[in-house]
């Protein structure tokens, strides 16, 4: 499966414990990454700065549903059971 341009839930929703640029503590669930622009869109990607556990995601039917509100919801039940 394609990431969908514009989702950014998986830069929403989760918790992220690494150390991002300009996030050096991390970030909490559902705050944005400072590296989410506008439209949505990771300022890092392709980058080396950009986190392991951010490079390591890759989208699936299951997570990410077939809407953006879906991969919200289904990310925030994900990171509510864990």
């Amino acid at each position: 499966m394609e990431c969908r341009l514009g989702c950014g839930a998986c830069c929403i929703a989760p918790s992220i414990s690494s150390s991002i640029p300009g996030m050096e503590q991390g970030k909490p669930a559902g705050v944005r990454c400072v590296q989410l622009n506008e439209q949505n869109l990771c300022r890092l990607f392709g980058k080396p700065e950009r986190p392991k556990v951010c490079v390591s995601f890759k989208p699936c039917a299951s997570v990410c549903g077939s809407t953006n509100q879906q991969a919200m919801t289904n990310i925030d039940e994900l990171e509510r059971l864990t």
